[in-house]
This record gives structure tokens, sequence and C-alpha cells, in this order.
């Protein structure tokens, strides 16, 4: 009897390998050719500020389109069908466009060099330092996760065990990040864009094909709420419509995609690599026009593998070894190889991109800070290179908890909710709130994760019969999201009450009420004709997403 390590074992040729290594080269190419640049920290950890808007939107999109966006969003694709589009439509691309218009001009115009070192200007030691920690944590875990699926890309692949594969594939990252830090992440994850698309696009149109286009899909898929996205009651575990979208609306839509999308360094980050204001505030609006239909990409295949990968329908697969089997079953030599390629291109587009962010964080944040002081420029250098190696080794081991999981999209959402959620509801008031005081931004923060971590073991492990802690899909994930913000703000509000708030003068620059109109004036978007300016892009953006939400609907 076939084990499904042999099921999976693609069918490559010499071919194929040729193309993957040719990627390879590439690949070292830019990191090699990046290293030349590196003459200080802020070349390794933010390209010196000197990036156009259209690279960082591409490396903003792509550092998110990791192997646990392709694979998770696959496997959701075969369990929820186009309810999974609510992570990218309502989950992704407002978020994106408020960022850009609203939170950018504060953290590129503040000159800081991190989101954490943002916080610690606003509220001081405290709530900067259980952000860096928490952040730092939450990279390690989901660069472990990216890990992971390569290396079970390169065990179903090569026939490898599973330790070889997962040091084998950290090796390959941390030779160009560790090269040319995060200009070398950027370019190759402008490249690895492309060719994730080069190898998505082939893998949908023959899967969509092969099941007889659009009308057989929708004859054929398991159940017919898969083929709209609201009232979404499968992926929120709401069974009232309502309370479903509610759920999606807030839970998702608010607390965990404003959280991830306004707060995580890992996406801020490649705006603040822009070459002005304007550029770094165009950077996520840009973005979102590719993030809108990206999810055609990525959930169209695994709705397919559901209805045509035997081992997927009867469940004896899971999920998240949709895209696998559709490439084992529907690809010829040669764009086989390309669809490993981009496999293995969303992989280090997402752990590059965490790990790149978590060097940056442990040396500004953490090792500068609070722990070595004032010491030369190259000091820092050297230490985040060294960060670098660290991070990579210990996402090996993190890697092996995410085997724990059918599909890892579960895991990720339970960490935004530990970690993003609660950082928003301090950032957003503390941005728009000149009163909250120091002590409430690390009060809110530990309280508002504490009380996420709470909820979801109480869900998991005390057997509790309340409908509240038995949501299926991934309503568990979007109910404790949203009691870490609420618990977040009340703590702070209440904390504030108590404490003594920040004179005006030092939060210049940092809260919206005190900062004058032109502090953060970019002069060169007056002479832009208004379809390149930031605003009028985002309101395109926004009617865009509005429409395919009533198409799909």
């Amino acid at each position: 009897m076939a084990t499904a390590e042999s099921a999976l074992r693609l069918d490559a040729t010499w071919v194929d390998y040729l193309l993957v290594l040719i990627y390879f080269l590439f690949v070292l190419g830019i990191g090699w050719m990046a290293k030349s640049k590196v003459s200080n920290s802020i070349d390794f950890f933010l390209s010196g500020r000197g990036l156009p808007a259209w690279v960082t939107a591409l490396a903003f999109v792509s550092a998110n389109l990791g192997a646990v966006e392709i694979i998770g969003m696959s496997a959701n694709g075969v369990e929820y069908g186009f309810q999974t589009m609510h992570y990218f439509w309502i989950g992704a691309v407002p978020a994106m466009i408020f960022l850009g218009i609203v939170m950018m001009p504060f953290y590129y115009g503040s000159k800081v060099r991190s989101v954490p070192e943002f916080m610690r200007r606003r509220f001081g030691n405290g709530a900067h330092l259980v952000n860096a920690i928490s952040f730092a944590l939450a990279q390690l875990l989901i660069a472990g996760v990216n890990l992971f699926l390569l290396a079970t890309i390169v065990e179903a692949l090569l026939g490898w065990p599973m330790w070889v594969a997962l040091v084998v594939a950290g090796i390959i990252v941390l030779s160009y990040i560790t090269l040319g830090g995060l200009s070398a992440a950027i370019y190759n994850e402008v490249l690895q864009f492309f060719v994730i698309i080069a190898a998505l696009a082939p893998l949908t149109v023959i899967g969509v094909n092969r099941v007889g286009g659009w009308q057989g899909l929708k004859e054929s898929v398991a159940s017919q709420s898969m083929l709209h996205t609201w009232p979404g009651t499968d992926i929120s575990g709401f069974g009232n419509p309502i309370w479903s979208v509610i759920g999606i609306v807030l839970g998702l839509g608010f607390v965990l995609s404003f959280g991830y999308w306004t707060t995580n360094f890992v996406e801020v980050q490649r705006a603040m690599a822009s070459d002005s204001i304007s550029a770094a505030r165009k950077t996520p609006i840009l973005g979102a026009f590719p993030k809108m239909f990206i999810p055609f990409l990525v959930v169209l295949p695994g709705m397919v593998a559901s209805v045509i990968v035997g081992d997927i329908a009867d469940g004896s697969a899971a999920p998240n070894e949709a895209i696998l089997y559709l490439m084992r079953d529907l690809l010829p030599n040669g764009l086989l190889g390309v669809a490993i390629a981009g496999l293995l291109a969303s992989f280090m587009a997402g752990m590059a991109a965490n790990i790149s962010a978590f060097n940056t964080v442990m040396s500004y944040d953490i090792w500068e800070t609070y722990v070595v002081k004032d010491r030369e420029d190259s000091y820092y250098l050297r230490f985040g290179r060294w960060m670098t190696v660290v991070a990579t080794c210990i996402a090996v081991f993190t890697a092996l908890l995410a085997r724990n999981f059918g599909n890892v999209m579960d895991y990720l959402q339970t960490l935004f909710g530990f970690f993003n959620a609660p950082l928003f509801a301090t950032f957003i008031l503390g941005m728009f709130w000149k009163r909250m005081t120091p002590h409430a931004g690390w009060a809110g923060l530990v309280s508002g994760t504490v009380s996420a971590i709470a909820y979801w073991a109480v869900a998991n492990f005390s057997g509790a019969e309340a409908a509240l802690f038995n949501l299926p899909g991934q309503g568990t994930a979007f109910v404790a999201a949203g009691i870490a913000f609420a618990v977040d703000v009340i703590v702070s509000v209440a904390v504030t009450l108590f404490t003594t708030p920040k004179p005006d003068h030092e939060l210049v620059g940092f809260v919206s009420s005190v900062t004058p109109k032109d502090h953060f004036a970019d002069f060169t978007e007056k002479s832009l004709p208004w379809y390149q300016r930031t605003v009028p892009l985002g309101i395109i953006g926004l009617i865009c997403v509005v429409a395919l939400n009533v198409i799909f609907a």
C-alpha cells in the first residue's frame, strides 16, 4: 500500500530541476549584488530608505504571499470555497488602504526604524518591550510555518526526510538575507511575485478547464454555499446569517485585519524602505490592487482539488496538500518545474519577510535599547546578521509545531488574535486620543493578549459546552481577536483615567490632534496627476473591492 509521502511524490524530470536551479541562482545572485549596497545598519534593515513605490508595493504584497498564503488559502478553498475571499476583500484591502492614507504618514514621517520604536516614542519602554518581545516571538512561529511548508514541498519532490528538508530550506533563505539584508529580501520578493503568478496561473486555468469550466465547478462542489462569499456561515462558525456577517465584518474585517495590516512590521517595513513619504503611503495602496485578484489563483485551485483529487475529496489527505496533489495530477513537465519554483518562491518570500523584520526588531528595539547601548553602527549591523542566523535556526524547531495543524490558517489566525488584535487597539487609541498614558499602553497590551489566550485555552482544552467556545471554522480566532481588542480598550481607558499623560509637545508626530496638518507634507504629490495621488488611488481601490463583494455575493 502506498504511503502518503509516496502518493504525493512529484514526477519531476531534469527539465523541472533545471528550472528550479536557475531560479535559485537568481535568488542568490540578487543577495550577492545587494551586499555591495550595505554599508550601514539603515542599509541592511531599511534599504537606506531609497526604493521606489512600485518596488516596495510588489514586495509588500509578496511578503504576505508566502507559502502560508498559498497553501493555507488553498486549504480554505477546499473547505469553504469562495467564502475564503473574505480574507482578501474584507480582511486585507480596506486595512491596506487605511494604512496608506492614515497611518503611514506617522510611521514614515516620524523617522522611526520599526513599529515597536513608534510604540516606545508614543508610550515609553513598558509598552515598547511588550510589543517588541511579542512581535519577535510571533515572527519565529510564523517563519516556522513557512519553513515547514517548504519542507513538505521538498519532501514531496525529493523524498527527503522532514528534518533534512527543514535544514536545507533554512540555509537557502539564510544565505541571501545575511548577505544583502532588506534590499536582498525586497528585490527577491519582486522576483518571487512574478514567479508565483507564473506558477499559479497555469495551474488555475488547467484545473478549472479540467472540471468543465466555471459551470462545471458550480455543479461539482460539495456545497452551493462554497460559490458565494456572503453570509459566510461556514467560515465564521456562526449559524445565524446576521451574526455571521457581523462576525466577519468586525472580527475579521476590523479587528484581525486592521490589527495585522496596520501594525505588523513585516509589512510596514517594506513601506518604510520607500524613497519618500508619498511612495510610502502609496505602497500598501498600490499593493491592494493585485491583492484583490490573487485569491482567484489560490482559492480556485483548492476548490478544484476538492472535486477532482480523490484523496482530498474523501478526506484521506489534509487540505494543506491540495496544491501539491493538483500539481502532481495536472501539470506536465516544464510547467511542473515552474510550479515548484513558484512554491519555493512563496516560502522564501514569507520566511524572508519574517526574518528581516525579526532581525530589525531584535537589533534596534531590544539589543540596542535595553542591552548594549551607544555602540558604533557596525556593531549593530554585525548583530543583525547574527540574529538572522539565530532566527533561521529557531524556525527549524518552531516548524515542528505547524505539523499539528491540518489547516495552517487556523494556526495563523490564532496567533494574530493573540498579538495583532490588542496591538491595533493600543495603536488606534494612542494615535487619536492624546490623553492615553504610557501606563495604559502596556497594561492594555498585556491584558488584551492574556484574555485572548485564556479564551482560546478554555475553547480548546476545558470541555466547555457553551456555543461561544465551540465554534466551527475559524470562528474561535475571530472571537479571540474581538475579546483581545475589547479588553485592551477597556483596560487602556480605565488605566488612563488614573495615570498621567505625556505633555502635548512630546506627542507631535505621534498623535493626530496635536500634529500640524503640514507636519508630514510631501509636496511632490501636488505635482502629480490626480490618479497618481494617494487618496484618489485609495478611493478607487475601495470602489473595486466593493464591486467584487457585490458580484460574488
